[in-house]
């Protein structure tokens, strides 16, 4: 285990000690593309900037309106039939749109049931098998320019979907 630690310790300076060497043997000025690397990134942040105060503004207005639980109680009589659990409903609704928002959801989840109950067993995969798709869609198409991202949005809900079905069957099966 210190060995573990010891070697994750070391890993940023060991890459930053080898790509310093890397830049010397190539002769290259390895600040100078540093720098140009990092304005890069500085335009890059102020391209996305208006798309994520919109996207965090929208996930504030979703969560404090109330419609999550809204959507939580018309649901949970078609859940229940698919025995499928209520309680991590909130946070297969959440995880799609705000990664804070769900590691919130199943923090709490976790809390009131255990970690080593079958609902946050079946939390914890969720959160490791799905992604903030509406956040991942909208820097990476804002970065680049892409405006028209139904069919992109559509096949990632879709993944997302099944990864959260998949994770309480397989949190069913194996419990």
């Amino acid at each position: 285990m210190k060995l573990i630690e010891f070697l994750s310790n070391l890993a940023m300076p060991l890459i930053i000690v080898l790509i310093v060497i890397y830049g010397a043997i190539e002769r290259k000025k390895v600040f100078d593309i540093f720098l140009d690397g990092a304005k890069e990134g500085i335009e890059i942040v102020f391209r996305i900037f208006p798309t994520l105060v919109g996207l965090f503004v929208a996930i504030g207005a979703l969560r404090s309106s109330g419609i999550m639980d809204a959507i939580s109680n018309l649901l949970t009589p078609i859940l229940q039939f698919f025995q499928f659990p209520t309680e991590v409903l909130p946070l297969a609704l959440i995880r799609p749109i705000s990664g804070s928002a769900s590691i919130a959801v199943a923090t709490d989840i976790i809390k009131n049931f255990g970690v080593d109950s079958n609902i946050g067993l079946i939390a914890s995969v969720i959160m490791g098998s799905t992604e903030t798709t509406v956040y991942t869609i909208a820097v990476y198409t804002s970065s680049v320019g892409i405006k028209k991202t139904r069919f992109v949005l559509w096949a990632a809900l879709i993944a997302d979907f099944v990864g959260i079905v998949t994770s309480v069957a397989v949190c069913r099966l194996l419990s």
